[in-house]
């Protein structure tokens, strides 16, 4: 009698308790699991949209590149030597800029002999420009500027 009393006492005080406990931490920890299951397919299904996203805003970046680049051809297609001479002109700042960055750097240019020796140094300087410029770009701005209405090449000895 008093076993089976004992019995009872010790399964309402430790078993039940311990039996509670561990559903009880079970419980929570499914939920957890529910949980950060839910917060990884939300944040996975996030970078999905945003990678949709860029995808798209890079797709029509290239696409307005394109176009402006067809309706560039198609208008120097229309204007001929006018859409080269356009092309020599807005590439030459640049070319000036690329020439000249080493020259940024140097802190005295003297140049040795008379000052007759200076125009033809300077002239001699300006006369590379044009094959430089060719070579750079492919196109003879000698001859796109005779072509112009008015210009002339002075020919120099």
């Amino acid at each position: 009698q008093e076993i089976k009393r004992k019995e009872k006492e010790l399964i309402a005080t430790v078993k039940l308790p311990a039996e509670a406990q561990a559903f009880k931490v079970q419980t929570v920890a499914e939920g957890e699991r529910s949980k950060v299951l839910a917060q990884a397919k939300g944040e996975s299904e996030r970078i999905r949209l945003l990678g949709a996203a860029e995808a798209r805003a890079v797709e029509a970046v290239g696409r307005a590149e394109a176009e402006q680049m067809r309706m560039k051809a198609a208008a120097y297609a229309q204007y001929g030597d006018a859409a080269v001479m356009s092309l020599v002109l807005e590439a030459l700042p640049q070319i000036a800029a690329e020439v000249s960055a080493p020259l940024s750097k140097t802190g005295e240019i003297v140049l040795i002999g008379g000052s007759d020796n200076v125009g033809q140094e300077v002239s001699k300087l300006l006369g590379t420009l044009p094959p430089a410029v060719q070579a750079l770009t492919g196109v003879d701005i000698s001859g796109v500027l005779q072509k112009l209405p008015g210009a002339r090449l002075i020919e120099t000895a």
